[in-house]
């Protein structure tokens, strides 16, 4: 077995797997944290380079432009990945097939473009391991998951978006949470309407922006529990999954759509929406999440 690398944990690092348009970013910035995000959405990482122009320049924020992998092309001397942009919906670029397939059945097209190839224990190695790491990758959170297995130093809570089709997958993430020493966990939905964040210079009407992930650590709503109550819960998530999802009988047919809209519209929220699952060290007695 190869030795583990020693790389010292930063306690007021984030990374922000996922950058998008800076939902995320600017919330953990507004927290004081430092953040390392990454973003392979060229078009994505141009409107975050402008818009946290100031946190770039001061050092509070470093964006790495690429797609993390475990496989690349070589072009000249370049490592490239092939990346499906997805021309309808931002949030949804992925280099996974199987989400490129999943958007096309929802009704979106996908560009596809070669993006840089990013190793992420590279990007540990050079920036630290975080204090909290959020992933949202659409598809390829594991990849995360498996380059911190080569680390001795593990980031104190993370959170990763949650596999929604295959219940054998959702049980693979967590094989590699437990292996990575996580035995605290929930299954959070993605719907922030009603919940504010806290900052430090006190204010408490903090609103999340829309299609970020939201709290984090021990702010997030809800009890830590363990492996087999989580996904207890889970599995009954997977039945409005298998009613209403990506891939159910309603979402393929108009009028199955326009019932799952009229629901939504009834109850003021996304049916069955996704979730997000958060996990928490092993290596940490009861505590906040920082500043």
């Amino acid at each position: 077995m190869s030795k583990l690398r020693t790389t010292k944990k930063d306690p007021n690092l984030i990374f922000d797997v996922g950058l998008h348009r800076g939902q995320d970013t600017d919330y953990y910035l507004k927290r004081g944290f430092r953040v390392v995000a990454f973003e392979a959405d060229p078009d994505n990482a141009a409107f975050c380079r402008n818009r946290f122009g100031d946190a770039i320049a001061d050092g509070r924020l470093t964006i790495v432009e690429g797609a993390i992998t475990e496989s690349c092309i070589k072009n000249g001397n370049e490592k490239v990945v092939k990346f499906y942009r997805n021309e309808h919906h931002t949030l949804w670029g992925s280099t996974s097939d199987d989400w490129a397939v999943r958007n096309e059945v929802m009704g979106t097209t996908n560009e596809i473009i070669s993006v840089r190839a990013t190793d992420f224990a590279e990007e540990i190695e050079r920036h630290g391991v975080p204090h909290y790491l959020k992933a949202d990758i659409v598809g390829s959170e594991t990849v995360c998951l498996r380059a911190m297995l080569q680390f001795e130093n593990k980031p104190d809570y993370l959170s990763i978006r949650s596999e929604k089709l295959v219940f054998r997958k959702l049980e693979y993430e967590f094989d590699l949470l437990e292996q990575l020493g996580y035995d605290g966990f929930k299954a959070i939905k993605q719907d922030f309407d009603h919940i504010k964040g806290v900052l430090p210079t006190g204010e408490t009407d903090y609103v999340f922006e829309e299609g970020g992930s939201g709290p984090f650590a021990e702010e997030t709503r809800g009890e830590w529990k363990s492996r087999t109550d989580v996904l207890r819960d889970y599995r009954t998530v997977f039945v409005k999954y298998w009613l209403f999802g990506d891939y159910s009988y309603l979402i393929q047919t108009e009028r199955g759509r326009k019932f799952i809209a009229t629901m939504e519209r009834f109850v003021r929220r996304s049916i069955p929406g996704w979730y997000d699952t958060h996990a928490r060290h092993s290596s940490l007695k009861q505590g906040g999440a920082g500043k």
